[in-house]
């Protein structure tokens, strides 16, 4: 594909971003060859207008790595990020990882290991048991490394699991010792797996599981000779999927929405010609391809994946079909936002995104048909598409490999999500029936608690400070490390911020991190879900924090904005908070002499100094 190539060249040589469109290109392709190219294309990129999310890599090997840099590169773009590299020197991966020698301020430590950091100089064929304290004692030295790694720095170190090359195992001629000697590897393997849970900021990829996946040989022999390359380009394009995968649930690139058509995607056939009980579903191939289909959309549903039915059809047949049809995993109401009409389906999902509140950047789009996928394509370039035409039974591999759902922790507010997008229809359509704005919200008996932070709390405070662009005042986007340390910090304090009204919970949606001395409080940022904007709540957060420092003796409470491309909605919002305009993006506020701007629907109650606050109207508004 050289039009991609040169579209990649263009955009860096005219010192912009790739379209939207080039990067989904970039993300769906399969070719190593294409991408180490794009790699070294993509070398010299910047992004000026900060269309892409920065993300600082270090990759630190204990092994020669070939094109991995390249092939990151090209995988990180295609994500929405733009990635600066720095690879530490060969031959020092223990002394780098011990002593820090790697860039502090990275966001990814991308680590690449083969097995000859693992077996022993000279392994016993005949007597492969003896190698099983080997084996352990260097799993030991690596989790010590990676301790004093993580010790410096508030980076993800990102680990793998590590290939047995077939030519270890097969010189054992002794079929018991040959298992012995696997059985001894996956224990390795497993213990590598078990850092991720043993340390917050391990992630490891399971590189072995991936290859068997995907048929792909991990080495090429002519080039570990000749090279000393321990993987072939298929399998360093298998690694830097995974970390492109960390990468992008790190940074709050992954999407939200999953809209999917109906006929020849979620069952097959056309209801309109065949009928409910014409279409296939369930019971023998094909239909329990799609029904297959149908269970791995429900449990990306019940991890928070918000879905959208997309399909031109009529909407009582529909609504009909999926009520009654025994065979049907997706009931109507697990679907946010229905769109059955025969409109045009870019024109559906950009009314979908208004309904929900989301922009389509936030969407995958999953249908059979070249047009429809076209369509979107051309009209909504930053949608997600997904290809649901050919092998059935290919469905669900087609839908989930891309990991375009991915976060780093599910959180409870993650598994409510659907239902909270569902209630936001409802909640628009109640709307429809108060003459003021400030009736409406009147009516909603709105709910708001805002309190300290604690460590349950840490990890959705962090997913919203990478996940949340439009309500994002300054950009800084603290971590789980970052904010967990600062529970414990007496300078710094974590709030967050809780809704809920008359037609649900909307659990916890936005987070304030201050940093505090005794006569000034600075919000170093203050992020707030785009799923509750409009209702007052970001102004009883500014309230509560001016009525905290106050309490606290401090006479400044100070913000920033810092515009970006997708932060508009947020500007202006200290000044109408009541703020004054310091100049170059700062403002301040004079708690206790300056009115409170908490809404009058909010009534503020807060409680007792630095403990959890709530501004609840009372029951009927």
């Amino acid at each position: 594909m050289t039009e991609l190539i040169d579209a990649l060249r263009t955009a860096v040589s005219t010192g912009h971003a790739p379209a939207a469109d080039i990067r989904l290109a970039l993300a769906g392709t399969d070719d190593p060859a294409l991408l180490r190219k794009a790699g070294r294309a993509l070398a010299p990129l910047t992004d000026p207008a900060g269309e892409l999310r920065p993300v600082r890599v270090s990759v630190v090997a204990g092994c020669t790595v070939g094109p991995y840099e390249a092939l990151l590169r090209a995988r990180l773009v295609g994500a929405g990020a733009l990635p600066k590299i720095t690879a530490a020197p060969y031959g020092a991966f223990e002394l780098t990882l011990a002593t820090g020698g790697f860039d502090a301020a990275s966001d990814l430590i991308a680590c690449v290991l083969d097995e000859s950091w693992f077996l022993p100089p000279e392994l016993d064929f005949a007597e492969p048991q003896s190698a099983a304290d080997h084996l352990e004692d260097r799993l030991r030295q690596l989790r010590e490394l990676v301790t004093a790694a993580l010790s410096t720095t508030n980076a993800m170190l990102v680990l793998h699991t590590v290939p047995l090359p077939g030519h270890v195992r097969d010189t054992m001629v002794s079929l018991r010792a040959r298992t012995a000697l696997t059985r001894l590897w996956y224990r390795l393997n497993t213990g590598l797996l078990e850092l991720a849970e043993e340390f917050d900021q391990v992630q490891v990829v399971d590189l072995v599981g991936l290859l068997g996946d995907a048929g792909v040989r991990a080495r090429d022999e002519r080039l570990h000779a000749y090279a000393d390359l321990p993987y072939t380009d298929g399998a360093l394009l298998l690694l830097a999927d995974g970390v492109r995968r960390v990468a992008q649930a790190r940074l709050g690139l992954s999407r939200k929405v999953l809209a999917i058509d109906l006929d020849n995607t979620l069952w097959g056939g056309v209801l309109g010609e065949v009928g409910a009980e014409g279409v296939a579903l369930g019971g023998l191939y094909p239909g329990k391809s799609y029904q297959r289909l149908q269970r791995t959309v429900r449990a990306l549903r019940d991890q928070g994946v918000i879905l959208v039915l997309s399909s031109k059809n009529d909407p009582e047949p529909v609504e009909q079909a999926l009520s009654d049809h025994p065979e049907v995993l997706l009931r109507p109401e697990v679907f946010s936002a229905s769109m059955v009409n025969w409109d045009s389906k870019a024109g559906n999902l950009r009314r979908a995104a208004d309904t929900l509140g989301l922009s389509a950047q936030s969407m995958v789009f999953m249908d059979d048909s070249a047009f429809e996928r076209g369509e979107v394509a051309a009209q909504l370039p930053e949608v997600a598409l997904v290809d649901a035409s050919g092998e059935p039974a290919q469905l669900v591999t087609s839908l989930v490999r891309g990991g375009w759902f991915d976060v780093m922790e599910l959180t409870g507010t993650d598994r409510r999500r659907p239902e909270l997008y569902r209630a936001r229809g409802l909640r628009k359509d109640f709307s429809g029936g108060f003459g003021s704005t400030e009736e409406y919200l009147s009516a909603l008996d709105l709910k708001v608690v805002i309190e300290l932070a604690t460590p349950f709390g840490v990890a959705r405070a962090a997913q919203l400070a990478a996940r949340t662009n439009q309500f994002n005042l300054t950009g800084v986007r603290f971590d789980e490390v970052s904010t967990r340390a600062m529970l414990a910090d007496p300078t710094r304090l974590v709030a967050v911020v809780s809704v809920a009204d008359r037609f649900g919970d909307e659990g916890i949606v936005g987070a304030a991190w201050v940093e505090r001395s005794a006569d000034t409080w600075h919000v170093l940022n203050l992020v707030l879900s785009c799923r509750v904007l409009g209702r007052g709540v970001e102004f009883a957060v500014a309230g509560w924090l001016a009525r905290q420092a106050e309490r606290a003796g401090a006479t400044r409470l100070t913000g920033a904005f810092v515009p970006s491309p997708k932060n508009s909605v947020a500007a202006g919002f200290w000044e109408k908070a009541g703020f004054e305009a310091l100049g170059d993006g700062l403002f301040a506020f004079a708690p206790g002499r300056d009115p409170d701007p908490t809404p009058s629907w909010i009534p503020a109650d807060d409680g007792p100094a630095d403990q959890a606050t709530t501004h609840e109207l009372p029951a009927g508004g």
